[in-house]
This record gives C-alpha cells, sequence and structure tokens, in this order.
C-alpha cells in the first residue's frame, strides 16, 4: 500500500510523519502548481468548489508517482466537502485510476465504521502503537504551525526579509527528504533557530492583520496567492484564525479544559449569525469580532467561488465592521484569480489600513 492525500497547509507533514511512525509508505503529491490546477479543473464540474479541484489535481499527480491508496477525512453538515470523498472516488474511477479511498468520516453513530477505517489505514490492530504515532504526529503538526507562524512574524519584522523566505523555502524542500517524526522535528528545530537570530527592525510600527474566512484557502499558499509571505514583505504581521492545529485541537483535541477556541467564536458570532450554516461561517464571525476586540488594525476574509457558509459570512461582516470600527476587506479565489490585480488589491488595502492608523495616533497625540 502506497498512501497519498490532498495537501492542506502543514498537515501533510504531520501525516507524513505520522504513517511513517507505524511503517507505512507514503508517497507525498507534489507541491501545488498551476499544472494542479489545471488538472482539477479539466475533470471536476465547472461549479464545484476550489479546493475540490485542486485534490483531484493532488491525486493525479500523486498516482502517476506510484500512489495506490488515498486519505481523505468526512465531514457532516451543510458545506460541500462532506461529498468530497464520494464525488473524487467517482470522478478517479471514470479517469481510469482504480485506487482505493480511505475516508475518515465522522461515526454518527457507527463508531466501527471509522475505526475500521483507521485499522485499514494503519495496517495494524495494535491500537497503543496507532495512538503513539497519533499522539507524535499531532505534535508534529503543532510545531509545524508554530514554525510557519513564527516565520509570518519574522519576515514581517526582519530586516533582511529575503532571508525568512529562503530558510522556510529550504524547510519545505527538504521534508520530503526526512523519514519519520524525529527526523522532521528535528528539521523544524534547526529552521526555527535559523530564523530566530535574524536581526529585527524595532522601529517599524508593524501592523496586525488577521486572516479570516474558509480553512483551505487560509491555509494553503498556492490557492491563496501566498498571502502571508506578500502581507510580511510589506511589514505587516498576519495571524490565521484558522490552521491545522487549530481545527485538531478542537475536533479531536481529547482531554481539553474549558471553553474551547471555536466555541468562544460561536459565542461572539451569536448575535450577528445564531445558527449553523456549514464550513466555517461562524468561525469567521466570530474570529472578526475576537480579532477586533484585540485591537488588530484590519481584517481580510478569503474564500472560495461559490462557497456558501463563506458567502453568508460576507453578508454579516459589514455589520461587524460598522460596530466595531474595523476595515474588512474580502478576497474570492477561483482558478481564474489574476495575481496582479489580487496584489493591486491587497496593497490598495494595506495603504488604507496604514494611514488610518497613522491618523488614529496623531489625533492621540493631539488629545496628550
Amino acid at each position: 500500500m502506497k498512501i497519498t492525500f490532498p495537501h492542506m497547509g502543514n498537515v501533510y507533514i504531520a501525516a507524513k510523519g505520522l504513517l511513517e511512525e507505524i511503517g507505512r509508505e507514503v508517497v507525498l503529491p507534489p507541491p501545488i502548481t498551476k499544472k494542479t490546477l489545471e488538472l482539477g479543473t479539466k475533470y471536476t464540474p465547472e461549479s464545484i468548489c476550489l479546493p475540490l479541484k485542486i485534490n483531484i489535481g493532488n491525486y493525479i499527480e500523486s498516482i502517476e508517482k506510484g500512489a495506490d491508496t488515498i486519505l481523505i477525512t468526512g465531514s457532516c453538515g451543510p458545506c460541500r466537502f462532506g461529498f468530497y470523498g464520494s464525488m473524487e472516488k467517482r470522478i478517479l474511477k471514470d479517469l481510469g485510476y482504480d485506487v482505493e479511498f480511505i475516508s475518515f468520516d465522522p461515526p454518527e453513530g457507527n463508531p466501527n465504521a471509522l475505526l475500521t477505517e483507521i485499522l485499514k489505514a494503519a495496517g495494524t490492530k495494535n491500537i497503543f502503537k496507532i495512538m503513539k504515532a497519533v499522539s507524535r504526529g499531532k505534535q508534529v503538526l503543532y510545531s509545524a504551525d508554530n514554525l510557519l507562524d513564527y516565520s509570518n512574524y519574522k519576515r514581517a519584522v526582519a530586516i533582511n526579509k529575503n532571508k525568512v523566505d529562503q530558510i522556510m523555502d529550504e524547510f519545505y524542500f527538504k521534508i520530503e527528504g526526512t523519514k519519520g517524526v524525529n527526523e522532521i522535528n528535528s528539521l523544524i528545530s534547526s529552521s526555527y533557530d535559523k530564523l530566530k537570530i535574524l536581526k529585527e527592525d524595532n522601529k517599524i510600527d508593524n501592523l496586525k492583520i488577521g486572516i479570516i474566512g474558509e480553512i483551505y484557502t487560509i491555509i494553503e499558499p498556492f490557492v491563496n496567492l501566498n498571502i502571508e509571505k506578500k502581507l510580511g514583505h510589506m511589514g505587516v504581521i498576519v495571524e490565521k484564525s484558522l490552521t491545522p492545529s487549530k481545527w485538531v485541537s478542537h475536533h479531536i483535541g481529547l482531554g481539553q479544559i474549558g471553553i474551547s477556541e471555536e466555541r468562544k467564536k460561536w459565542k461572539k458570532a451569536k448575535p450577528y449569525l445564531p445558527t449553523l450554516v456549514g464550513g466555517h461561517g461562524r468561525e469567521t464571525v466570530g474570529s472578526a469580532i475576537l480579532y477586533a476586540e484585540e485591537n488588530f488594525d484590519g481584517l481580510i476574509q478569503i474564500l472560495p467561488f461559490n462557497c456558501m457558509p463563506e458567502i453568508v459570512a460576507e453578508s454579516v461582516l459589514p455589520s461587524v465592521q460598522k460596530d466595531y470600527n474595523i476595515p474588512i476587506m474580502t478576497l474570492i479565489v477561483d482558478e481564474m484569480t489574476g495575481e496582479a490585480g489580487y496584489l493591486t488589491r491587497i496593497e490598495a488595502f494595506i495603504d488604507l489600513v496604514r494611514k488610518r492608523k497613522e491618523s488614529e495616533n496623531e489625533r492621540i497625540i493631539c488629545r496628550s
């Protein structure tokens, strides 16, 4: 069995480490490129979500590298992601690809079905071995996300911003050559140390921008056209409302005490969006309010074209913007998105936010 899975932020790093810990052979999909998107767009319905199109491209490129088994998580609720597994299986079958799908769907009253899929993917019935690998994989995911978050901060404040890019590009290039959790952790640690020693420019008053919206478009750099990197080079400190590790903390963060971060967002969103609308619609609204309360300078919502939950959230955000006096911009991405126009909108928004902050600082100085 040669296992692959779609690219989704740093998830592939943790999945690779986890599966290799239990002796499974992993075929990593190549980094997402224009070719990946073209493949997915060619073989999927025109109106389907952008993430599914890229998933199909990932799978085809992985199958060409020798993969014969695909892992995917399932979902439930009013979001098309719950249909991804069955749709993708049908599409690949119609294209003549003979691959096995292992889908980790929510139990919905039948935990044995989920357990069966987990044992099939693991290739062992040793529950303790599986639990240990899952625990170590989860730790890798947290470490990889922390490294990425730190690089986003460091890029905004570093004197040599290109050096941050170089360190992170080298990290992602070397990941495929690592094997198992220990080697991955060692690479994460060495990359963090390289970032830490870079000199910072303490004279700059950096803007803080929160990235909100649909999880895939937030965390997958090809899809959002490397918005974190672009903002970092503008001297902007970026924080994402959703990351793979935050998703894991909410859904399989067993043993957590107190109110989860997601439930805090739901509570904040309730006056504006009192019900579940699927995907991360409520989280988008709740995150916008939390960032406003934390005095962020502005927010950018990113969503794929035709994403119903995020369209609902987008319709609510103008009220949040007015009530909390925070600038919010929405970016919609699909296979037709052009980078030049995308970057122009981001630059214009950042200029607006920066001038707004300067005006507020001047008013504070005048009052004092």
